[in-house]
């Protein structure tokens, strides 16, 4: 075996010997460079010489009957109308076209769109990609002109293509690639190989001319061919050989490094199915599945990675195979239960599954009166623990040894507070605090029931269902609260740092957020307010790495993704924004925060009609909030409808002397409105009544003509953004 310092040096040696043999083969092969791609297109072409410098393509490239596509504008169209494609099918598209005739496999996809190795639900990701192109193109998968899908492969582009400028094409592929005589392994016979359009692998005019000129060139180039095959089977075996003596010595390598640089294993646990056959207990068995996922996400993150409850909700009650939801999930183990409540006892069944060969590893059921239902859970997880060999802390073995005692009466009413906030309406948020609030009363002692009433009246003043003098310290006190009862809690130093922020305590606030991470690295909440206390301050680029990873921890969670796009607009990032809300209202057309972001996007990006009608849309979603209303007004005003926009304005100020309604929100109708001093009159009572939405007036758009003004840096001083 090959000492470490050994295997670098034999690297080495295997390195150069390619380099210094490749020079000798160099003119076997013809590699040309799309622009802004990045893609090689590697030809074996024995019979030509290369050109003396690669050709990148300018052109757009033409395909079907008139359709377009405009490389380096990234852009699509057909005739004279360009048409709307989002960035990641456009992105595939332009993959699958580069790679003409060939089947492009999903993991070359996804290394292309989002980098090797990223977590998420990529099969369905590219499967929706694929169905956005094929509705532009009109295409039909079951007799496909343009894609055509590779069971269990791929897709391949089939439809001929040919460079707008010069009108070269080249025909539709008539099957796959295949190895033969018509070149050595690895490579395949023209047309059916990469997309070969004479611009773009462009041989010069004079070679062309002079390639057929002389027979006794043509005789002396024959005669080299059996030597030049000789020399690249020589360099296919040296690679070969070097190959897989590094992948020898890298193996024993990787046998001795830590277990940090290790893949993390991946647990999904799946939502468990109620048996109690009453639909108003789903609550009991939803929320069971959140603590068991919320309880296994903080063994041991620098092994363990858990799939975010809300990215697993969709598998309930699935017909999918433990094996497709795993290569879906990209988990490495399932956990599959179900729950039966009945007369104050539960009986919880589990089952933990190896995914890729769906094995049952372990299986256990409980049978327990209902308060001991913490005890069952945290059994549960170290059982998990001890299966897949994740390494607990002293702390955590001690933890999950000694369960803390609730009354019955409180974890319910804990369950179902957590089963409305999750919906985010104005309704379900106003019944979850009075959940949270029936869970402490009945157990003052319950850290994470104070934690999600924390939550809940942030939430509510966010959205302009309560007013900050009403909501604000109730967060305070409750996060507070949470914390003194358990200090090391994430989820409260989160909430903490949440209501902070909202009360314009920056320092205080980072501080919380920090403590959070460090405790539960994995917990996407903190990462996601965490972003957004980043866009905030004007740190646009961590705020977006921020929500970003809340969004791989919990992909399907339509808040978190809102608040991606969020992130975008703050940045005045109106693309990317767009792009993120459109995914957001696909994932669920009837969630209101969605359009609003959206909406305000469209405003902001010129799109002055498409940006009233999203706006509408939130506003009637919402539940009556005037802050969504307010964001028609301005929505209205921008598109120079003024005389709709003050209608709107007036009606919330009538609004207001019944019911809260920010201040914050008419401030912005009169600023779109270009009404100077309305604006700053309605900025003084935003921030006398200490308006939530005030901690973005740095960063927020609709404000950007009045920042030079004295009265707005003097605002921006008095809040602590300055």
């Amino acid at each position: 075996m090959l000492a470490a310092a050994d295997s670098v040096v034999y690297s080495g040696a295997c390195v150069g010997a390619l380099i210094s043999v490749s020079r000798q083969v160099a003119e076997l092969f013809v590699l040309r460079r799309m622009p802004e791609s990045g893609v090689e297109f590697v030809h074996f072409l024995p019979d030509v010489p290369m050109a003396p410098q690669p050709v990148k393509v300018q052109e757009p490239i033409r395909f079907g009957e008139d359709f377009e596509l405009d490389l380096a504008a990234r852009r699509l169209s057909r005739g004279n109308r360009v048409l709307k494609v989002e960035r990641i099918p456009l992105e595939i598209m332009v993959l699958l076209i580069e790679h003409w005739g060939e089947t492009v496999p999903r993991d070359e996809i996804v290394a292309r769109v989002w980098g090797r190795g990223a977590f998420l639900d990529t099969d369905n990701s590219i499967r929706g990609a694929i169905r956005k192109i094929r509705q532009v193109l009109k295409d039909d998968p079951e007799t496909p002109r343009f894609i055509q899908t590779v069971t269990g492969r791929g897709y391949r582009f089939i439809a001929p293509v040919v460079l707008s400028e010069e009108g070269h094409s080249v025909d539709a592929p008539k099957a796959e690639a295949s190895i033969g005589a018509a070149g050595p392994p690895g490579f395949v016979s023209q047309p059916e190989s990469h997309l070969q359009i004479h611009s773009l692998g462009r041989v010069d005019q004079e070679q062309e001319r002079t390639a057929g000129q002389s027979l006794d060139r043509d005789t002396a180039r024959q005669g080299r061919r059996p030597a030049r095959i000789w020399l690249f089977v020589g360099v296919t075996s040296l690679t070969v050989v070097c190959i897989l003596s590094l992948i020898a010595t890298w193996g024993w390598r990787a046998s001795r490094t830590p277990a940090v640089f290790q893949r993390k294993t991946v647990l999904a646990v799946l939502p468990f199915d109620n048996l109690s056959r009453d639909p108003d207990q789903e609550f009991f068995s939803e929320g069971l599945t959140q603590d068991i996922v919320a309880q296994a996400g903080k063994l041991n993150p620098s092994q363990l990675m858990v799939v975010a409850h809300r990215s697993v909700a969709k598998y309930k009650g699935s017909s999918l195979s433990a094996k497709e939801i795993g290569k879906e999930l990209n988990a490495d183990y399932l956990v599959q239960g179900s729950v039966r409540r009945r007369s104050g006892r539960v009986r919880v069944t589990v089952e933990l599954i190896q995914a890729q060969d769906q094995t049952d590893i372990w299986t256990e059921s409980y049978d327990r009166e209902l308060k001991d239902v913490l005890a069952v859970q945290d059994s549960i997880v170290r059982s998990i623990a001890s299966q897949i060999h994740i390494a607990l802390t002293e702390q955590q073995e001690k933890r999950l040894a000694t369960p803390q005692q609730l009354r019955p009466a409180a974890y319910e009413a804990y369950l179902k507070g957590r089963y409305y906030w999750n919906k985010r309406t104005g309704e379900s948020m106003q019944k979850a605090e009075q959940y949270f609030q029936q869970a402490v009363d009945n157990d003052s002692t319950y850290a994470a029931a104070y934690s999600g009433l924390a939550d809940c009246n942030s939430g509510l003043t966010w959205h302009g269902f309560k007013s900050p003098a009403e909501a604000l310290p109730k967060a305070y006190a409750a996060a507070r609260k949470a914390l003194e009862i358990n200090p090391e809690s994430a989820e409260a130093h989160a909430s903490l740092g949440l209501a902070m922020s909202h009360r314009w305590n920056w320092n205080g606030a980072e501080a919380e957020f920090r403590r959070a991470l460090q405790l539960d690295p994995q917990y996407a909440n903190a990462h996601h307010w965490y972003g957004d206390y980043l866009s905030i301050r004007g740190r646009h680029d961590e705020a977006l790495a921020e929500a970003k990873r809340a969004l791989e921890l919990d992909p399907l969670n339509l808040m978190i993704s809102t608040w991606v796009g969020l992130r975008y607009y703050l940045a005045h990032d109106y693309p990317h924004a767009i792009e993120q809300n459109r995914d957001s209202v696909e994932l669920d057309p009837n969630f209101a925060a969605a359009h609003l972001l959206l909406g305000e996007d469209y405003v902001q990006a010129g799109l002055r009609n498409e940006g009233v009608d999203e706006l509408s849309k939130a506003a009637d979603l919402s539940g009556d909030s005037p802050t969504y209303r307010a964001q028609v007004a301005v929505a209205l005003a921008v598109a120079g409808r003024n005389r709709e926009a003050l209608g709107i304005a007036h009606e919330l100020e009538a609004i207001s002397r019944k019911r809260y309604v920010s201040a914050y929100g008419l401030a912005q109708i009169y600023a779109a409105l270009n009404e100077k001093e309305d604006t700053f009159k309605w900025l003084q009572a935003a921030y006398d009544e200490r308006a939530v939405w005030m901690g973005y007036l740095a960063v927020d758009p609709i404000f950007d003509r009045y920042r030079s003004d004295r009265r707005f840096q003097e605002l921006l001083r008095r809040i602590g953004l300055l």
